[in-house]
C-alpha cells in the first residue's frame, strides 16, 4: 500500500470518526468525496493490473439484489409478530441490527454507504424524474415506477451538503434508485457494490442519539457509513437534510 493511500485512509477514518462524535468533521480535512474517490481509483488501478474482471450486465445485478431483498423481507415477516406503528423513529440497533444482518453497499460521489436489506424496499434503474417546485434542493423530484410515485433524493447533496458544489454535481452519474422500506423515498446511487453479512461487532455504533440520527454507525473494516433507515425516513418526511438532529 502506498504512503499516499495510507494517508488518505487515515483522513477518511478521522472524518467518519467525527461523524460519530459530538464534533463536526474538522475544517482542515479535504472533501471526503474527493479523498474516497482517490482511494477507490488507486485500488481499482491495482486490481486491474492483477486481473480483468468479467463484465456483468447491470439489469441482472439489480434483479438478483431485489430477489435477495424480497427473501430477507419474507424471512423477517415470518420470524416476527406484528408490532404497533409508532410515530417516532425507532432506536437504530433495536429493530434490524440484532445478531447477523445483511447490508447492501452502494457508492455516491466516491462515498460508500450501506443499508440493511431488511429495511430496503427495492432497487430500480433510474428513469425519468419529474421535477417539482418549492421543494428542498436535495429533492430531485418524482419518478414513476409501475404506477407508483417515488420521491427521488440527491444522496450526495443530502449526506454532505457542506461539500456539495458545482464540480461535485457535474461529476455525479446516478444510475439507480434505492427505495427505503415501505416508504416512497428513494436514495440515488451511482454504483451498486455488493451485499455482505455483518454482525454487531463489525460496526462502531452511534452512541449519542441526539446527533445524526440517520447514521446508525460506521462499518469498521469497510470504512463506510451504515444508514438507519427509520430515522432517515423521519428526516426526509420533515424536509430536513443530514445536518439536522
Amino acid at each position: 500500500m502506498s504512503k499516499q493511500l495510507f494517508a488518505n485512509e487515515k483522513v477518511v477514518t478521522q472524518y467518519l470518526g467525527a461523524l460519530l462524535s459530538d464534533d463536526e468533521p474538522t475544517k482542515d480535512l479535504e472533501p471526503v468525496a474527493k479523498l474516497l474517490q482517490q482511494v477507490a481509483y488507486e485500488e481499482e488501478q491495482k486490481e486491474q493490473s492483477l486481473q480483468v474482471e468479467p463484465v456483468v450486465e447491470p439489469v441482472v445485478e439489480v434483479e438478483k439484489l431485489n430477489e435477495q431483498v424480497k427473501s430477507v423481507e419474507i424471512e423477517s415477516h415470518q420470524a416476527q409478530q406484528p408490532e404497533p406503528v409508532h410515530d417516532v423513529a425507532l432506536e437504530s440497533e433495536a429493530e434490524y441490527f440484532d445478531g447477523e444482518f445483511q447490508a447492501l453497499f452502494f457508492e455516491v460521489a466516491g462515498l460508500t454507504l450501506a443499508v440493511p436489506l431488511k429495511a430496503l424496499g427495492g432497487i430500480h434503474e433510474l428513469g425519468e424524474v419529474n421535477h417539482l417546485f418549492g421543494k428542498p434542493k436535495w429533492f430531485k423530484g418524482v419518478m414513476i415506477n409501475r404506477e407508483e410515485k417515488l420521491n427521488v433524493v440527491d444522496t450526495a447533496r443530502w449526506v454532505m451538503p457542506e461539500k456539495y458544489d458545482e464540480q461535485l454535481e457535474a461529476s455525479l452519474n446516478y444510475q439507480y434508485l434505492i427505495t427505503l422500506g415501505d416508504s416512497q423515498w428513494g436514495l440515488l446511487a451511482e454504483k451498486l457494490i455488493n451485499n455482505i453479512t455483518l454482525s454487531k461487532e463489525d460496526v462502531k455504533w452511534r452512541t449519542n442519539n441526539s446527533k445524526r440520527p440517520w447514521l446508525a454507525g460506521v462499518i469498521k473494516e469497510k470504512m463506510c457509513a451504515l444508514i438507519d433507515v427509520n430515522n432517515l425516513n423521519a428526516l426526509l418526511e420533515k424536509g430536513l437534510d443530514s445536518r439536522h438532529k
